[in-house]
């Protein structure tokens, strides 16, 4: 009986590598396809989108972990992403984010785009057919695992956020959406963005720029509008001016202020960021602080719609197993904080770093080439300058009494 069931699992194991392998080829060949190599192979499975070995072969294709629930197909060559555009006559999306948009141990503003946006019925659709969609790595994504000692690990990502540029057919920036936005807050931006793109490709020369500009003169005028307007719903009636929001300092900044600009990441990190580095020496004011944090809540609130998950999203939330949420209101309690956060985010998000892209394509400051415009924002807004290889985890004012600070450098020796 033993030897049977020995030999019977021998034979699963095989036929399961035997079935991966298949699945790795055709995921494979498919990719060059493209989008079209992508629907083919979800007319094939359409029964079996769900098993982990489609799951598997799914992420490969697209290039995007959880592609079974978003059914995206990612391109991470953008010259490749530009030919396809100029075929389609769609924009492109560009994402940039820390690590890879296809494992799971991505930035965390990236994770959130790949549960809560990404998957969305609506945002999908739109993606899908008025898009081509791309991604790049600005650099690999920090880790933290805290090893308990008796099997138990916790793992998480650290720092870093991710930004969706929106590009014309030459890889020319249009706008940015930066960070993390409610489901319908983003779908709104991507449909603006679309309309401008479409615009923008009936035209040349001296006639696209000015149109550009007149874009982001309306954008940056709205912005200042509803801050107006929001603010004075809340009782405000003499609100703070939305200034200068871009780090010029040539210092570097912490991690905990750079940690502080997205609520939704800041969750997740914040405990192992203040662990590693509990004390802040950067004095430098904060952009954020132009309100005290119960106004930017009050604010969120007038957005709360805009962050709603659909039933995709919370489906896939859902399969992905948290811990010690076994109880479904619990789970319900998870998603509803979720949410908050995001409305947070949105405002946030919206009034300080969108209003400063603005203002940069108006000021015509670093915004006609992609890669250029992507540094600015990182070391300006993100607060996590390429200059900068601990990402504002290297503070020297604090004594840990580990010899160099703990920090080990092997990056040059890997390099050579």
């Amino acid at each position: 009986m033993l030897a049977s069931c020995v030999f019977s699992q021998a034979g699963y194991t095989q036929d399961t590598t035997a079935k991966t392998s298949k699945l790795t080829q055709e995921a494979t060949r498919l990719r060059q396809q493209g989008a079209m190599g992508l629907q083919t192979f979800l007319k094939s499975h359409i029964n079996d989108l769900t098993s982990p070995e489609i799951k598997t072969a799914l992420d490969q294709l697209c290039q995007q972990r959880d592609c079974y629930a978003s059914k995206l197909y990612w391109y991470t060559d953008l010259e490749k992403a530009k030919a396809a555009a100029k075929v389609s006559g769609k924009p492109i999306l560009s994402l940039r984010l820390l690590g890879r948009l296809d494992t799971d141990l991505s930035c965390a503003n990236s994770r959130f785009f790949r549960v809560a946006l990404y998957p969305n019925s609506e945002i999908s659709q739109v993606l899908r057919e008025n898009f081509i969609l791309h991604w790049q790595t600005v650099r690999p994504v920090p880790k933290v695992t805290i090893d308990f000692g008796d099997g138990r690990k916790l793992e998480r990502t650290i720092t870093g956020n991710s930004i969706h540029y929106i590009l014309d057919s030459s890889g020319r920036p249009i706008d940015a959406i930066p960070g993390l936005y409610g489901p319908k807050a983003f779908l709104k931006q991507l449909k603006q963005a679309q309309i401008i793109a479409t615009d923008l490709n009936k035209r040349s020369g001296t006639e696209s720029e000015n149109l550009l500009q007149q874009y982001h003169l309306r954008q940056l005028d709205r912005i200042q509008n509803q801050w107006r307007t929001d603010l004075s719903k809340l009782g405000i009636q003499s609100p703070p001016q939305l200034g200068e929001s871009a780090n010029n300092s040539t210092s570097l900044p912490s991690a905990n202020v750079a940690g502080s600009l997205a609520v939704s990441k800041a969750v997740v990190e914040r405990p192992i960021i203040n662990a590693i580095q509990p004390e802040i020496s950067d004095n430098k004011p904060n952009s954020l602080e132009i309100i005290d944090q119960a106004i930017w809540n009050r604010l969120a609130q007038l957005y709360q719609a805009d962050a709603k998950l659909d039933n995709n999203s919370i489906a896939l939330i859902q399969s992905k197993k948290l811990p010690n949420t076994t109880d479904t209101n619990n789970l319900s309690r998870v998603m509803r904080n979720f949410e908050t956060v995001m409305a947070l985010d949105t405002v946030r998000n919206e009034y300080l770093l969108h209003r400063q892209i603005h203002q940069w394509f108006l000021q015509k400051t670093e915004t006609s080439d992609v890669n250029n415009l992507n540094e600015k924002v990182y070391a300006e807004l993100f607060l996590t300058p390429s200059s900068d290889p601990w990402l504002g985890l290297a503070n020297n004012d604090t004594y840990s009494a580990i010899d160099n600070g703990g920090f080990v450098d092997n990056s040059a020796s890997r390099s050579r």
